[in-house]
């Protein structure tokens, strides 16, 4: 079980807050790691594997001109994603990732530039990683990023919702 899905969920549960998943590069693996913690069916409301472009829009609403524009890998495209689950899904928290895993590069964008994104009720947020290693070693990474992020934004939400769940929790990752 991955360490930051354990902390994500229990930050969920005491909150009351559900969370959805938007994956390209991950392909599931986000959603996977949520689930595996025992009592996430309470707070995880689904997840959406957008690996095509196309997918990206018309599933998660991912402006096509967007993507026409700048492709799949770009910080803009992961927040637009985030927000799109977490419309779509009925969740208070989007997760997205999109990004480069290999084994060349695409799109111009270097083998290891990942994009994450949380979205909560209070905005949406996201991180540029430049990621070295396999592909598998990217993509698990990638999920360790997200959950790390996801934890520090709902640990730092201004409405005082996570007043007993620290900083500290998100320094064992």
């Amino acid at each position: 079980m991955h360490v930051g899905a354990t902390s994500l969920i229990a930050a969920l549960v005491e909150g009351g807050m559900t969370v959805a998943t938007a994956e390209s590069l991950t392909g599931g693996a986000l959603c996977s790691a949520l689930v595996s913690v025992p009592g996430a069916s309470a707070v995880v409301r689904g997840g959406v594997v957008a690996y095509a472009a196309e997918v990206k829009s018309t599933v998660l609403g991912v402006p096509a001109e967007l993507v026409a524009q700048v492709g799949t890998i770009d910080a803009r495209v992961a927040r637009a994603m985030a927000e799109g689950v977490r419309a779509r899904l009925g969740a208070d928290v989007g997760l997205a990732t999109t990004g480069n895993a290999g084994p060349v590069a695409t799109e111009g964008k270097p083998v290891g530039r990942v994009h994450v994104a949380v979205a909560t009720r209070n905005g949406t947020r996201d991180w540029r990683l430049d990621l070295a290693g396999d592909r598998d070693t990217i993509r698990q990474e990638t999920v360790a990023s997200c959950l790390s992020h996801a934890v520090a934004t709902l640990t730092s939400e201004p409405d005082g919702r996570r007043k007993n769940f620290g900083p500290s929790d998100v320094e064992q990752e």
